[in-house]
């Protein structure tokens, strides 16, 4: 019998044991790390910017909507995702199934910048009194519909507030490996998560 789970109820245990997922060494995920680019005067006063805007609206509860436009677009914009040689999808819908397909996942990533025909970054916004503990599972479920086997995918979840990158390499046991957990309320995270941001889209630029 097979099993037709929603993505947004997927648990990473049930990826480790369908597809054989494995959390690899902090090697493996050096890209939020090293090289990241310098900010200018004018990108750090964008990201007090939003900063202010988010703290301001956060007196409310804040959507998901809210989530991706405050927060989440502004960010885009300053690491290039907006420009060549990028593209971006909302609720792109995908289906994995397990290698016996006695596990079928669909559901719709949030955003999706991809550079044909790769996806280069899976993005999950959540609202922001939700935990990003249980879009992670979500995220990789949906790096793991990439048809591309090569390259690694980068995944971005986020509740307004928080913020966490991830990296899945599809090999024939498929690795993954995650950042640090980045807080828009801590001094300068927002400044590493756009560095980070803007790292990411030069090494997809320019592989």
């Amino acid at each position: 019998m097979v099993l037709l789970i929603q993505g947004k109820d997927i648990t990473l245990a049930q990826l480790i044991d369908e597809f054989g997922l494995h959390l690899a060494d902090e090697l493996f995920f050096s890209e939020w790390q090293q090289d990241l680019p310098e900010l200018s005067d004018l990108e750090k006063q964008s990201l007090n910017e939003v900063k202010t805007e988010y703290l301001h609206l956060s007196k409310y509860p804040i959507l998901e909507p809210v989530v991706k436009m405050v927060v989440l677009s502004p960010l885009l914009r300053l690491a290039g995702f907006y420009q060549p040689p990028f593209y971006i999808a909302s609720e792109q819908e995908v289906r994995i199934s397990s290698e016996d397909e006695g596990m079928i996942i669909r559901g719709r990533i949030d955003i999706l910048v991809f550079h044909p025909p790769l996806w280069v970054l899976v993005i999950e916004a959540k609202r922001a009194d939700y935990s990003l503990v249980p879009a992670i599972p979500q995220a990789l479920a949906y790096m793991l519909a990439d048809a591309t086997s090569a390259k690694p995918v980068f995944g971005f979840v986020t509740n307004g507030n928080e913020f966490r990158f991830i990296k899945l390499l599809k090999t024939e046991t498929p690795q993954y490996a995650l950042s640090d957990l980045f807080a828009l309320d801590s001094r300068d995270d927002i400044y590493i998560v756009l560095k980070v941001l803007k790292r990411l889209a030069h090494l997809i630029r320019n592989s």
